[in-house]
């Protein structure tokens, strides 16, 4: 056996069970990479016609590139799905894409051109929304604590729905829709008790957490808000996590609040109309599809997602001899999380030997120019990551390596487990698929690391869509420089 092969045979013992070894460690796993990703005849990665290096040159290290084709076709192919689902049984849906996952004026502009509506949780987001052009009317407003003034800018510009979480905020937009005499349009948020088969910090529809009403509360809310005279009720809301595979808990979701839609319905409850005049009741499920981060995941398709859960809803509905609500949903990772690939440069690489119990087993460490900083998700819920070679091919075999950050903290972990060629070395380019969606939203500055740019790619040309931090940048913001009297670097 080849040395190389030993090795990966000896530290394949701290490998998990998920983590096959891989014939060739340069291959790049279907359904993971963006549909342009390929290797050029350098074997250097390219994405949208551009190889990672040429966008190094460009852009530096780390760098977060966005496949714009891939998310402009993932945003389509996610509202055609939906709405052929809701056509099939005579009904209508809408898509929201959820701006948590990645938000800029540029995303949110494909998103409106794709037909999507937008779904915004904080006064910032909703303030990129409307820069970005998106009419108003078309976005959506979460949160469990939305501000008395972030009410007032939802209300005042018009937004489309509110999406109402708790009693103190039914009084809120009472007072507010009278003192500035608007009509605003609310679903109420319900937990539905079903969780997500996900992590617990992902799993947000059972009773004990902090997001919207029991099923119970959430029927006495409605009959609040019908006394109010300029807040209209359009219908129930249930989101029971995120990085969901398959249609199960959304059908059972899904049942046990359409039992509280009949209700609503036979007591004439539902309020806000649509174009023409006639009450619209809305019932929004929505999102959390799951996306594959390894070659280990196998989320379901968009089109298998969408028949599923409307065929579900629609034979609940027959079951309780009801009308099929319009149907509203709230993608993000799905839509923005695969188009998304993050570059890094190797810093140093470093072997420790482990002792397994049964045999001293090795594992690489492979520091990069990030970490944290540009991907928290690692260090928030445990999740796992892919990463390859981006500036050439690696010529020895697969070796179990675990990617991490240049952040003070043990915990900075970029890929937990992956086999990486063994001749990987300083100043190789490294890139980890996936990362479009919750890496640059939960980007910090710790250890007064700047930020890094986000970079769209489309028919091999490059634009900066967020721009990077620099140190200066992070100085400007610390109160105590006088950059009045700041002595430069050498003088007296």
């Amino acid at each position: 056996m080849p040395d190389d092969a030993a090795a990966a045979v000896v530290s394949g013992a701290l490998a998990p069970e998920w983590l096959a070894l891989p014939d060739d460690p340069n291959d790049l796993a279907p359904g993971v990479w963006p549909a342009s990703a390929h290797r050029d005849a350098d074997g250097a990665l390219v994405i949208a016609g551009i190889p990672a290096p040429e966008l190094v040159r460009t852009f530096g290290t780390p760098v977060l590139v966005l496949d714009e084709d891939e998310a402009r076709d993932r945003a389509r192919r996610t509202l055609r799905a939906f709405g052929d689902a809701a056509a099939r049984h005579g009904g209508r849906a809408r898509v929201y894409y959820a701006g948590k996952a990645f938000l800029s004026t540029e995303v949110a502009r494909w998103m409106i051109d794709a037909g999507l509506n937008v779904d915004v949780c904080s006064a910032g987001e909703l303030a990129v929304a409307l820069a970005a052009g998106v009419p108003a009317s078309r976005i959506g407003f979460h949160g469990n604590n939305k501000r008395v003034f972030e009410l007032e800018r939802a209300v005042e510009v018009g937004v489309g729905t509110i999406i109402v979480d708790s009693d103190i905020e039914i009084e809120r937009l009472a007072a507010i829709t009278e003192r500035l005499d608007r009509r605003q349009t609310v679903l109420v948020r319900v937990n539905s008790g079903v969780h997500a088969e996900t992590h617990h910090f992902l799993a947000t529809a059972h009773e004990d957490q902090k997001f919207g009403f029991t099923l119970e509360a959430a029927e006495r809310a409605v009959e609040r808000i019908h006394e109010l005279e300029l807040v209209d009720f359009a219908g129930l809301h249930c989101h029971i996590g995120s990085q969901i595979f398959g249609t199960a808990g959304f059908r059972e979701s899904a049942s046990r609040v359409l039992e509280l839609h009949a209700r609503l319905l036979e007591q004439e409850r539902f309020t806000a109309t649509g174009a023409d005049g006639s009450v619209e009741p809305v019932l929004n499920l929505g999102g959390g599809f799951g996306i594959a981060y390894t070659r280990a995941d196998t989320p379901t398709p968009i089109a298998e997602l969408a028949d599923g859960i409307v065929d579900a809803v629609a034979d609940e509905c027959a079951v309780r001899g009801i009308p099929l609500p319009v149907l509203a949903f709230e993608p993000g990772r799905s839509i923005i999380g695969t188009p998304g690939v993050t570059l890094y440069e190797v810093g140093t690489t470093k072997s420790v030997q482990v002792d397994t119990g049964s045999a001293v087993a090795e594992r690489r460490y492979v520091s990069v120019d990030g970490g944290m900083s540009d991907n928290a998700r690692p260090a928030l819920y445990g999740a796992q990551y892919s990463a390859r070679l981006a500036s050439r091919e690696g010529v020895e075999g697969p070796v179990l390596s675990r990617v991490v950050g240049l952040h003070c903290e043990s915990g900075d972990v970029v890929v937990d487990h992956e086999y990486l060629p063994g001749d990987v070395t300083p100043g190789d380019l490294l890139a980890v698929p996936a990362t479009g969606a919750y890496c640059a939203p939960l980007a910090s500055n710790y250890n007064h690391v700047p930020r890094p740019p986000v970079v769209a790619v489309t028919g091999g040309t490059a634009r900066i869509i967020v721009r990077g931090e620099r140190i200066e940048d992070l100085l400007a913001r610390d109160a105590g420089i006088d950059t009045g009297s700041a002595v430069a670097e050498g003088e007296e």
